[in-house]
């Protein structure tokens, strides 16, 4: 039963095949396709794409989810294990998302020559000679799909062009899922064929569904060929990385519209969300704005000149953002565990930050005990030494170690502090 059960169909579909098949497999003509060349490409991304997994997986832990604050909130038995993200080191979610972010972009010529160098594997007919290679095809369809999807959206979200008519969130933490089913599915099939591969001396091995029949001139060798594909990884790279590194390096950031420098002065780093598109008016930041602290059945307000007048903690913290870019900057103001001693919860569960935003997906958020408790947990009155300017947050802006930047909530307006799970 070699050739599969039943033999007889795949016997059928080998001698019916459709019209312009074979035409087209006789026009892949390039002398590189082989199995060592995809067996390279293979292997780096073997030893790449779990950590992009990996660090993906981790930032959506570090949304918090066990307080329905990730996004996607609903994901039914793929909803990872809770546990608390911790606060250090402070720098924890600055690498795992420019991590993410930034090896998923360089990652792309990669994913591409891959695709390339198993595309007549496209064509072979028939597609499957067994139900074992049925179930192959599947998975490499899922796993193809899944990649394409996954860089697609990516990008589209670092460029803030929401062009695919649904929600990013979702339908990324979703196809995530299919990749790496597909991705495991692929790996326990292909890596004896990628290990053998790599360990066979010349001649090349035989594939007839990869190697051509009537290979063209050779134009390019296969080390040119891994070189084109390095080079172009190492400049996005270079156009990349910078997003993460405070400097001069960071005009370099092309491929990221927000992680280069907006400004000089104090306030000259990075804004994701200005105080006009969030709606903020001169009026509710003023004079009359107040903090309202709740908890332990007690209502307390303090205005900017009270808070000023309380200990101020200076900490020096970066701030990332989802779209990979972050930076470090100098912050001070009030610790939130001397805010949660006044509200009268000196050891809270959690806290609920409310900005003065009415309508942000952002507008709010729940910090876990220990995000509450760190010695660096502020509620930020200046940064750089110099009061937060209106974009930043002004008149006041929580910054935690390791917290996602969308959590750190800017224009806070109130701060409940939980004794229990509620």
């Amino acid at each position: 039963m070699s050739d599969g059960a039943p033999r007889t169909l795949w016997r059928k579909l080998d001698r019916h095949p459709p019209p312009g098949v074979e035409a087209v497999r006789r026009n892949w003509r390039s002398p590189l396709r082989g199995p060592r060349l995809t067996s390279v490409f293979g292997l780096v991304l073997l030893l790449t794409l779990p950590l992009v997994i990996i660090t993906g997986l981790l930032d959506y832990a570090a949304y918090g989810p066990q307080f329905d604050q990730a996004f996607p909130q609903n994901v039914g038995w793929l909803r990872l294990p809770p546990f608390d993200w911790p606060t250090r080191p402070s720098w924890l979610f600055r690498l795992t998302q420019g991590l993410h972010v930034g090896l998923g972009i360089v990652l792309i010529p990669v994913v591409l020559a891959k695709l390339w160098s198993v595309m007549p594997k496209l064509f072979t007919w028939p597609p499957a000679r067994s139900v074992a290679q049925v179930l192959e095809r599947l998975s490499l369809l899922l796993l193809v799909g899944g990649i394409l999807f996954e860089i697609a959206t990516g990008v589209l979200d670092i460029q803030y062009a929401y062009l695919f008519g649904f929600d990013f969130y979702t339908a990324h933490y979703f196809g995530a899922w299919v990749f790496i089913g597909a991705f495991v599915a692929h790996v326990v099939i292909k890596l004896p064929t990628l290990v053998a591969a790599l360990r066979r001396s010349r001649p090349e091995p035989v594939d007839p569904d990869l190697v051509a029949s009537r290979p063209g001139p050779v134009t390019l060798s296969r080390r040119g060929a891994l070189a084109l594909v390095g080079g172009g990884s190492l400049l996005l790279a270079a156009l990349t990385f910078g997003q993460s590194i405070d400097g001069p390096l960071r005009r370099t950031a092309l491929l990221l519209p927000r992680g280069r420098n907006p400004g000089e002065g104090p306030n000259g780093f990075q804004v994701n969300r200005s105080a006009a598109a969030a709606g903020i008016r001169a009026a509710d930041t003023g004079p009359a704005w107040r903090l309202t602290l709740t908890g332990g059945g007690r209502t307390v307000q303090f205005d900017r000149a009270a808070l000023l007048a309380m200990g101020q903690h200076t900490a020096r913290l970066p701030i990332a953002c989802v779209e990979g870019w972050s930076t470090m900057q100098t912050w001070s103001g009030v610790r939130l565990a001397d805010l949660a001693a006044l509200a009268g919860v000196p050891d809270p569960a959690s806290a609920h930050v409310r900005s003065l935003e009415q309508n942000g997906l952002f507008r709010q958020a729940t910090l876990q005990s220990n995000q509450v408790a760190d010695r660096d947990s502020l509620l930020a009155l200046r940064v750089n030494g110099v009061d937060l300017s209106a974009d930043h947050g002004f008149p006041a802006r929580v910054i935690v170690p390791a917290l996602p930047g969308v959590h750190c909530t800017k224009w806070v307006a109130t701060i409940d502090f939980r004794a229990g799970d509620g």
